[in-house]
């Protein structure tokens, strides 16, 4: 029976694929830095520990919300990134290359290896210890940093494989998101994790029916980011929610044929009621999950992220903190887990994925190039220094941690591109070709 292939197995990218990409890559400049000013800054003297411990209060009613500058980056702009976060997700699983069971096996078997390989090597070094609750600061992949040393790698990294480190990624942050939710939250205050419930049942209940308005939506969700904030549960749960509501479809042939008419009806006698109404017809043409993306990645690659790590990457590198650092513990397990166990969890779940059928990769992708993605799914950062902020509350171990993060992904960065210049072109194919497989059908708009 002849086998009709998605978007992953031809390895070919959406349109919305490949926006993501170019942001992604382009952000990674800014975030690379802004973590050397964090370094810098950190180390001229103790102005910038005080900058970001400074309060920042906002006050409503009798109600008041009180938080450092630090925090009010983590726990409120950092929502944005998880939301863009989310919308990725929402998109992906309804358009994109997580559609269908085949197409998203493989790579999410890979991330679930990406994500348990290192932290169990991380757990070797520090169980029992005072670091063994950061386990999850070596699980995750910095997507924008991947993906900008893979624009560096040129050829070497075909489409298919961009593809699948794609879908890797993405899973990667369902993880990383889940397990901050479930791991590192403390206390949880119950009436306000109920009020949040009830916003997200009303939220869930509105998509259903199509419903969009984005003012509406952007007032539930400040207050069920509140909502959650003193429940005690990470708000980023909140964004990733907050994008999985948000509907994405293919362009409606109704919404199409409304849009044409809005515009030959502007040709025809171009006013400016006539004009605004094109405008929207247009607009409700495109889903609303495309339209945010369109508005929000930006701010959050360009901006909320790099400013994150600015306010989060900042270490001391005396000799007193190398020397602690390069003895502990934290420091090798999460070295260890970013440059051994990303590569050996993502290599050995895909080998296991294409070894029992579950799943297929593109028939053109080489074990070389595989393994060099894998390396590279080893630089872990952004997510990598969120975490170590929740897990540790000591600031001599918080340091241990980020100096692990950065060798971590500096040591992962240069061995990946290595293997890409070494073994590249090398290996056998990763899937068996000679399925027979359709010519793809031609796009066209859902009914």
């Amino acid at each position: 029976m002849a086998v009709v292939t998605t978007l992953s197995e031809r390895g070919e990218l959406s349109r919305a694929a490949r926006q993501f990409l170019r942001t992604e890559s382009g952000s990674a400049v800014l975030l690379i830095g802004a973590a050397v000013l964090a370094l810098v800054w950190a180390n001229l003297g103790a102005t910038y520990e005080e900058f970001w411990h400074t309060e920042l209060s906002v006050n409503l009613g009798g109600a008041e919300l009180s938080l450092d500058l630090r925090h009010w980056v983590n726990d409120g702009l950092m929502v944005l990134f998880f939301f863009s976060v989310g919308l990725e997700i929402s998109r992906e699983m309804t358009l994109g290359e997580l559609r269908g069971v085949r197409a998203v096996a493989t790579p999410a078997l890979a991330a679930v290896g990406g994500l348990c390989i290192p932290a169990l090597l991380f757990l070797l070094f520090n169980f029992g210890g005072a670091g063994q609750n950061a386990w999850g600061i070596a699980i995750s992949t910095d997507t924008a940093v991947l993906l900008g040393v893979l624009a560096l790698v040129g050829p070497r990294c075909p489409d298919q494989l961009r593809v699948f480190l794609l879908a890797l990624a993405i899973v990667d942050d369902i993880g990383a998101v889940l397990a901050i939710a479930f791991f590192y939250t403390e206390q949880v205050n119950v009436l306000a994790l109920v009020a949040a419930f009830v916003l997200f049942a009303a939220l869930l209940g509105l998509r259903f029916v199509r419903f969009w308005r984005t003012p509406f939506y952007a007032v539930i969700g400040v207050v069920m980011w509140v909502a959650v904030l003193e429940s005690g549960v990470h708000p980023s749960v909140v964004g990733v929610v907050l994008g999985l509501l948000v509907n994405a479809y293919a362009p409606r042939r109704q919404d199409m044929r409304r849009a044409l008419m809005a515009g030959k009806n502007f040709l025809v006698d171009p006013t400016p009621s006539r004009a605004l109404a094109a405008q929207v017809a247009v607009t409700e043409a495109v889903s609303p999950n495309e339209r945010l993306q369109l508005k929000v990645q930006p701010w959050s690659s360009y901006v909320i992220v790099p400013l994150f790590v600015l306010a989060n990457a900042g270490v001391v590198l005396d000799r007193e903190t190398l020397s602690a650092a390069f003895a502990s513990p934290i420091t090798w397990g999460i070295i260890v887990g970013l440059v051994v166990g990303k590569p050996i969890g993502v290599t050995l779940a895909t080998w296991v994925a294409l070894r029992t059928g579950i799943g297929r990769v593109p028939d053109t992708l080489r074990w070389g190039q595989l393994a060099g993605g894998a390396t590279l799914a080893g630089i872990g950062f952004t997510v990598a220094l969120f975490v170590t902020e929740l897990a540790l509350d000591d600031v001599l171990l918080q340091s241990e941690a980020k100096i692990g993060i950065l060798v971590g992904s500096i040591v992962a960065a240069i061995l990946g591109w290595l293997v890409f210049r070494v073994a590249g072109e090398r290996g056998g194919q990763c899937s068996p070709s000679g399925l027979p497989v359709l010519p793809p059908r031609p796009w066209r708009p859902i009914d």
